[in-house]
Order: C-alpha cells, then structure tokens, then sequence
C-alpha cells in the first residue's frame, strides 16, 4: 500500500486508506492466508523540504517526527502494524539502479542533471486508468517543465536545489522522483508480480500509472501487480477531503471527541470504493451502530462468563433453529467479504447475528442449560472473531510505541514520594506492562479513597495520548 508523505498528521482521508487496507489484511488472515504487507513512507519530498523550511527544522528530523505521530494515530485506529515499513531515503542505491536500467534501455533520459521516463516508449502506458495518451494530456496531473521531450514524460531522478537535502549520482546530486520510490520498494519486499497494491483512488493517475511504466519497463515483464484496489474519497459536502482544499479533519482531534471504534466503524460503513462523506450526524450514528454491536458482545459474555467449553447436552428445537440462524450469519459475513470486501454487507450481517443472539436469550423461555451455554460459546466466538476482521473488537489488544514507556515513566517520576511508594522499584521496560502496572495503581488509590492520585494519573496519562474509561465492568484505554 502507497504511504504517507510525513509532513503533517493524517487525516480523515488518509485514514480511510490505512482501516480499508488494514481490514482487507486482516480478512485474508482470517481465511488462512499468509500476507506480507509492505506500507511506505515517503520521507523526503518537496513538501516536507518546504514544511521543514516553515518551521525551522531539518527535513530529515520533521519526517522522523510526522512517522511518530503516524504510529500514534495508526495505533488509535487499531491499524496493525505493516510486516514492513520502508523508508525513501534507505532505498536510494535500489532506486538509483533502476534509473540505471530505464536509461540503459533507453526508455529514459537525462536533462540537465534531471532523469525523465519517456512516456511514448511504453506501450501499455495507460491500461491502469484507461486513458489516452491525447486524454492525459487534458488536464492532466502533469509536471509542467517546458525542457521535456513530452509533457507527460515524468521525472525519476531530481537534481537538487541549493541548500536541500541530495545524494550522489551518476547524473549529479539530486533525490528520487516521487512514483520511484513505491515502484523500488514494493518490489524489493513482495518480488515482481505480487498480489495486491492499494491506495486512494487519486493515486490512479499518474502515480499508480507511472509506477506500471517503470516497473514493467525496468523488469520488461508484466503485470507489476495483479490486482489495484483503490478506496473511494472522504468528502466534506461532496468535496474531497483534502489539506490542499483546506477542508480536512486531523484524525488526532476527531480522536479527542470520538472513540475510535466509532471512526473506524464510520469508515467501514460503506464500499471501500465508494466516496464516503464526512458528517457529525454519520458519526452520531456510527456511535450508536457500534453501541448495539458492543451490547450484544456484552450480552453473550454475561450469560457464557468465563467459560470456555460446556458439553453440549441435547438441543431443544429452538437451539437448534438458533445455531443454524447463526451460521447462515457467519456465512453471510464471509460471503460479503468475498464479494470484493464489501465491509457494509458485512457489518449487515453482524446486525442480523446479533439480533438472532438478542431474540434467543430474550426469550420468556431462555435457560442458561448446558445446550444453550454450549451454543452461545460458539456464538462468542463467532462473533468477537467477525469483530477483530473488521478491527472493532472491544477491548481489542493494541501496541504502544516505545516512547510510551519513556512517558509514563515521566508521569511517575512527577509523583509525589508517598504515591511512588505504591509501585515497585523496579519498573517494566514494555509499554503494555508499564501501563497495566499504572492501571493496577490506580485501582489501589481509588480502593483507599486516595482520589486525588487517581484523578492525576487519569489526567496525565490523557496529557500523554491514553484516555481512560471507568465502566462498570471495569477500566478500558483507548489512544487519542
């Protein structure tokens, strides 16, 4: 999947990408198969080279810091992390050889310390979007550069301006073309001819086209990739969600007011390839959609508690019309899914699932038999599984970042020497561990009605990106 370029925080319409491929990772799991995910990031660009400009730091260093705060925002959104994560900048020599054999090739050329690809030398140029050459060149997302032998012809290798960041070439100091670098790095992880590539649908054209031409071209086989799944836009009154437009919603604010769930299960709730747009009112919903898929999950676990297998005795005829319900549902799940990860149908079919759970338990004749804790056992499982493919399980374990653990441990040096005495001396190093242990402090203090330390730790770890909730069946944490 095509990253992100790191010089701002992501947004909504970035976000979309990250959950429809996440979820479509995570399907493909669940029916067995071994995935390999690559996901990119562009670290060095005219934008983070402008951006680091504007706020006087090195471009390098503000790439670095926006990919933090990527993770941070991917891991809210219980986004699992990429098999691989490749930078730009540790693939320069890969990228550099490929321009070696386009140029050897001919199918590129230099211009003034400049490489271009010579669109007209690739026949297939185009088979991705299904345009023209002659429709391209109408309003096409082309670099304008008069010098060039054909407009549409774009660059691979940049020659660097004064003062910004380059590497040594054959063909002078410069930084890699934009459509190179995914090209480069995709196939050094997944091999020629892989499986999937994914991304917005505005990366159609030019960049997924581009990315064909050299590929193919450089390899002088085909396809690059097999299939090209592109997600629809997030809109903002049937405008596309963009920072260029000024119309776009920081997922790390949205994340101060919605759980993440919520914003999940919101960009899950249409076609991935259909525009989806952004309103509180869609929100609103989407809260009290996913309220109803968390109740019966609640529901289920109330009734089977703990219990991990119960014999199954002998089922009653509406046991056994309730089983049979439940895997028409499950099969309906999957047959969604399978009909080009149709995420909506999907999420129809949990609905249907938890209405048929809801009218077996709430029946005047429901007894907790070993029959029916046998069945409903199954059903748990059934269901918290179709929750984890779509990434809304309750409670679903989520990493931290390392940087985590520095924070936290920064919350408890500023305690005061009696508060410390409730934790031990020495502390986990592992994030997950080090907030399990803050939990279990903060249980302790509210046992003593010592709340004013478990007001604080509540409040500082919100200052450090993790939100508590106290419910009645205990404490829950998300990030924001």
């Amino acid at each position: 999947m095509c990253g992100p370029t790191t010089y701002n925080y992501i947004h909504l319409g970035n976000a979309r990408a990250l959950v429809v491929f996440d979820t479509i990772r995570r399907y493909l799991i669940f029916r067995g198969f071994r995935v390999t995910y690559v996901q990119n990031f562009t670290d060095i660009d005219d934008k983070i080279i402008n951006r680091a400009a504007e706020e006087g730091d090195e471009p390098a260093a503000l790439a670095d810091r926006y990919i933090r705060e990527y993770f941070r925002d991917a891991d809210a959104l219980r986004v699992l992390r990429a098999s691989v994560h490749p930078r730009a900048t540790e693939h320069i020599m890969e990228m550099q050889e490929m321009v070696r054999v386009l140029l050897a090739k001919q199918i590129a050329y230099v211009l003034d310390g400049d490489v271009y690809f010579s669109v007209r030398k690739f026949p297939g140029y185009g088979k991705l979007s299904g345009r023209t050459l002659e429709e391209m060149l109408s309003g096409a997302r082309v670099e304008v550069d008069a010098r060039k032998q054909d407009p549409l012809d774009f660059v691979l290798w940049k020659t660097a301006k004064p003062g910004e960041p380059s590497w040594d070439s054959p063909w002078g100091p410069g930084r890699p073309g934009w459509h190179l670098e995914c090209s480069v790095m995709s196939s050094k992880y997944l091999g020629f001819g892989f499986d999937i590539h994914g991304g917005g649908s505005d990366l159609i054209f030019p960049h997924h086209e581009n990315e064909i031409a050299q590929a193919e071209a450089c390899e002088g086989a085909s396809p690059f990739a097999r299939y090209w799944l592109h997600n629809g836009f997030v809109t903002v009154n049937d405008e596309k969600m963009s920072k260029s437009l000024g119309n776009f919603f920081i997922v790390r604010s949205l994340l101060q007011e919605w759980p993440p769930e919520v914003l999940r299960f919101f960009l899950l709730s249409t076609h991935y390839r259909s525009p989806l747009d952004y309103n509180t009112e869609a929100l609103g919903l989407a809260r009290r959609s996913y309220n109803r898929l968390r109740n019966t999950l609640e529901l289920i676990e109330e009734i089977t508690g703990g219990q991990e297998a119960v014999p199954a005795g002998r089922l009653s005829k509406e046991a056994g019309d309730f089983r049979h319900q439940v895997l028409t549902r499950v099969a309906e799940f999957e047959e969604a899914m399978d009909d080009d990860f149709n995420t909506s149908l999907a999420l129809a079919a949990l609905f249907n699932l938890g209405r048929e759970v809801n009218g077996f338990i709430n029946r005047e004749d429901f007894a907790q038999t070993p029959a029916a804790l046998h069945i409903l056992i199954h059903v748990r499982h059934y269901f918290t599984s179709l929750l984890e493919v779509l990434g809304l399980l309750p409670g679903e374990s989520r990493e931290l970042a390392p940087e985590y653990a520095d924070q936290m441990r920064g919350v408890i040096a500023g305690l005061e020497a009696g508060d410390r005495n409730l934790l031990p001396d020495v502390l986990p190093d592992e994030p997950c561990a080090l907030l399990d242990l803050l939990l279990q402090t903060r249980q302790l203090a509210r046992q003593q009605k010592n709340y004013q330390l478990s007001d604080r730790l509540r409040d500082e770890l919100r200052e450090i990106g993790i939100l508590l909730e106290d419910t009645s069946r205990g404490v829950r944490w998300r990030l924001v």
